[in-house]
């Protein structure tokens, strides 16, 4: 059977290495949980309060109606690089316009390239090499409800992904195709000046089978409660502290109840804080500390920006982030470019 497939699971517990533990390991398709954005990541992940690019429609889908530029993203991670799992890559690419009386249309794709693998069986025959990949893309809209200071925003995502082929015993194959939903607000000037919020729910999908249903995993479902500050703005230099809390929401009730239950082990839930300067609207410099305790991902943040106007319609920035992987390697490394005109 593909469950016994020792190459596939090991692959399994490589992916989820970041993520696993307790419940945290129930679910299936982690890759969706993988946050892109040197910017993002610099600050601690702490962003969803925060996002005003392509990278928006990830983090919180109703951040992207306060937009009104057409924007641009692309990120690369060579994931766990240098723990001997060198041909892993973590790939993002976003888009987002603004459309005068409708709101904001957004598309975001996801891959992640898990590499080869060798492909053997239950008794260690040997099948040659497999590839192993998932994929998400996504579309999605928002709305500002309240002129600058609520925004609204939705996205719909298919995602496949690519484990492994069937061995010589079995035409199983370890693959899967599933959808989600995520769902977002970001609130402005809550209260005073310059204070955001975000409340996101993100990959509410069905069931994840990859070999018959009763083997089926439950999506990654994540709520994530953010908070941002602007401390100071001007033409000189400018100041946004932040602060998150994410909780994935799964274990082996029916969707349904999970947006209940999956508040148990609340020990799970994961905390992070960030800070960006930015001087000359030309260079950032960022930190921030990310906190998952059972998962053993925890330490600081480190991250740089460049961004640059021209033209006065056109900018285009390049950050780059290092950010606390646990397990096989202290830092994931994270490159990122955005445009927007």
């Amino acid at each position: 059977m593909f469950k016994r497939h020792i190459v596939v699971l090991s692959l399994i517990a490589m992916l989820g290495l970041p993520f696993a533990l307790a419940g945290i390991s129930q679910g299936s398709l982690l890759f969706l949980t993988f946050e892109p954005g040197g910017r993002a990541n610099g600050m601690g992940r702490a962003y969803s309060a925060v996002a005003d690019d392509a990278y928006a429609m990830w983090w919180n889908p109703g951040a992207t109606a306060f937009n009104r530029k057409t924007q641009l993203a692309g990120n690369h991670i060579p994931w766990l690089q240098g723990s001997g799992l060198d041909d892993m890559f973590y790939e993002f690419l976003g888009w987002n316009q603004y459309f005068y009386g409708i709101g904001n249309l957004n598309a975001h794709i996801i891959w992640l390239d898990a590499g080869t693998q060798p492909h053997t069986g239950a008794n260690q025959e040997n099948y040659g090499d497999f590839h192993s990949f998932d994929v998400a893309g996504a579309a999605g809209y928002s709305y500002e409800l309240v002129p600058e200071k609520v925004g609204l925003g939705g996205n719909f995502k298919l995602i496949y992904s690519y484990l492994a082929p069937p061995t010589g015993e079995t035409e199983t194959r370890g693959s899967a195709f599933s959808f989600a939903f995520d769902l977002g607000a970001k609130f402005q000037d809550i209260g005073l000046p310059g204070i955001d919020g975000s409340i996101v729910l993100q990959n509410v999908g069905p069931d994840v089978t990859f070999v018959d249903q009763d083997q089926a995993d439950p999506s990654p479902m994540t709520f994530r409660l953010g908070g941002a500050y602007t401390l100071f703005d001007n033409p000189m230099n400018k100041m946004i502290v932040s602060a998150e809390a994410s909780k994935m929401l799964t274990n082996s009730d029916p969707l349904w109840k999970r947006f209940a239950t999956g508040w148990n082990n609340f020990d799970e839930t994961i905390y992070s804080a960030g800070a960006e300067y930015t001087y000359l609207d030309l260079i950032s410099m960022r930190g921030g500390y990310f906190y998952d305790q059972v998962g053993d991902v925890l330490g600081p943040s480190f991250g740089v920006g460049v961004q640059y106007s021209f033209d006065q319609r056109y900018k285009l920035s390049a950050d780059f982030a290092m950010v606390p992987a646990g397990g096989l390697v202290d830092y994931n490394k994270i490159f990122s470019l955005g445009f927007e005109f």
